[in-house]
């Protein structure tokens, strides 16, 4: 074992470290259970507050956010048939059914377990693949980089939106908000249109806040169901039984596999992985025919797939810069504002706190585990909070997050337009990640993509010359041509057929 790993697990072992994740996984569990909001918004929310923290306890505490909050959205799945995320859509195909017949203990005791057996295999793969994998990513030039940005954006378009057109007109919209600011080659203001406040261009988590937490709240508000009174509390016991275990063996590993794989993979998400595990593990059952009716394997393979995920996709963000979902877009943020630029960089020049990053992964998903199973009975009872408490709570957070960002009141006028914004394009269903992703990826694209040119005195053929870049560009158009193709399949599929007129 290298220094660096020793370093990074005693980074990770530190005791305000440790009691950060374990904060950070009961926070998770909270947003991730209650319907209406989801991770990303619970950790926008939580990151104005890690200004004033260290960068280990900070990423510590948002890590065990994600990990807990992938798990609690399976409890008001199964408890209520309300996915708290879009993950637990596929669990609650199951664990609904068997929450009706009075197994609601059975089901949620399956499913944390196999969310913790998901979250140790996608350990797994981080430990042993993130580092390679910068190895590599450390022999990529400019105009590779600009490759891989651009990869990264068009793989995102197409598995983000039911239109390609519209993810990329997301994704544009995102590109063209990044150019608001100073030239980052020139030095030169562009756009600010004699704003001063503009001169530092439109900082992505003021973006944030307003793109996920305002539509979501508007949401909540004209919703007219109100708070969930019909959560089941009274729980049976949760521990699973070993025939059970030994009913889920095959399913977990279809599930853990398949969500570290697609995870890894920037834009697959969480959903596409759960459905895809349940489908695979309803092949491979001996007993396909009653899933939908409440078997235990229907609600292990989507939990083990979507936990395994998270993994997964913070394998593209460490090695590459590259987020795999919106969750780790944020915590793409969280590192930059903390000096630390994700890349293949970071595990050449902070080697320590890449590796620490990885164990506190571990911790969060042992916390994930037996917080889950120790206060579950205590969790289940939040479900009930009205909304009439909750949701001005979440808008307060979201107002003091955005003005604390730069002691800055124009900060909040811009999360309020970019709320104004996500509005706008949930109403056109217009997908919010791309822009999300362009504005964060964004600078990096035009920075790379300048200074290639700038090193070939304009020759465009660099980016064709090389073996990588060649690569990643052949992989974006396969990317948009595959989206196309999958787009034409499915409005064939859903359009009724022509029938012609009589004369």
């Amino acid at each position: 074992m290298s220094p660096e790993v020793l370093i990074g697990l005693t980074q990770s072992t530190g005791l305000l470290v440790l009691l950060s994740t374990g904060i950070g996984v009961t926070i998770g569990l909270i947003v991730g259970m209650i319907p209406g909001l989801t991770i990303s918004t619970g950790i926008i929310v939580l990151l104005p507050v890690t200004f004033v923290l260290p960068a280990d306890i900070s990423i510590a505490l948002l890590l065990g956010l994600y990990v807990g909050g992938m798990t609690g959205g399976s409890f008001s799945a199964v408890l209520l048939n309300i996915p708290g995320t879009p993950s637990a859509s596929a669990t609650a195909m199951d664990g609904y059914p068997m929450a009706a017949r009075g197994e609601a203990g059975r089901a949620l005791g399956i499913a944390i377990t196999a969310s913790f057996i998901g979250g140790m295999v996608s350990f797994l793969f981080l430990f042993s693949i993130a580092p390679l994998l910068a190895n590599v990513a450390l022999e990529f030039r400019t105009e590779d980089m600009f490759a891989v940005v651009f990869f990264g954006l068009t793989i995102i378009c197409s598995f983000a939106a039911k239109s390609l057109i519209k993810g990329l007109l997301s994704a544009a919209i995102g590109l063209a908000i990044v150019t608001i600011g100073q030239d980052p080659v020139m030095g030169t203001q562009r756009f600010t249109f004699g704003q001063v406040n503009l001169m530092a261009g439109v900082h992505f988590l003021t973006a944030m806040i307003g793109l996920f937490a305002i539509p979501q709240l508007v949401a909540n508000l004209t919703d007219g169901t109100g708070s969930a009174s019909r959560v089941q509390t009274r729980l049976t016991s949760v521990l699973p039984k070993l025939s059970d275990l030994k009913a889920i063996r095959r399913s977990v590993s279809i599930g853990s596999l398949t969500g570290a794989f697609l995870g890894i993979l920037p834009g697959a998400g969480g959903p596409i992985a759960a459905f895809i595990s349940y489908e695979y593990a309803r092949k491979a059952s001996k007993r396909p025919d009653e899933f939908g009716t409440g078997v235990v394997e229907g609600v292990a393979a989507p939990e083990s797939a979507n936990n395994a995920v998270t993994g997964g996709a913070l394998i593209p963000m460490m090695t590459l810069g590259i987020p795999g979902d919106p969750v780790t877009a944020i915590l793409i943020g969280a590192l930059i504002i903390h000096g630390l630029a994700p890349g293949p960089l970071m595990f050449l020049e902070r080697a320590d706190f890449a590796y620490g990053l990885i164990f506190s992964f571990l911790w969060a998903n042992i916390f994930n585990f037996i917080i889950a199973l120790a206060a579950l009975r205590l969790l289940v009872k939040i479900l009930a909070t009205p909304r009439a408490l909750l949701m001005p709570t979440v808008a307060v957070l979201c107002v003091i997050g955005s003005f604390a960002l730069r002691n800055n009141f124009f900060d909040v006028y811009v999360m309020l337009l970019f709320g104004l914004i996500g509005l706008a394009m949930r109403w056109l269903d217009m997908p919010v990640v791309p822009l999300l992703l362009a504005l964060v990826l964004g600078s990096q694209l035009e920075e790379n993509l300048r200074v290639a040119l700038t090193s070939s005195q304009g020759d465009i053929s660099i980016f064709f010359t090389s073996p990588i870049s060649l690569g990643f560009l052949i992989l974006s158009l396969l990317s948009i041509v595959w989206s196309l193709r999958s787009a034409r399949r499915a409005n064939r599929v859903t359009s009724p057929p022509h029938k012609e007129t009589p004369p």
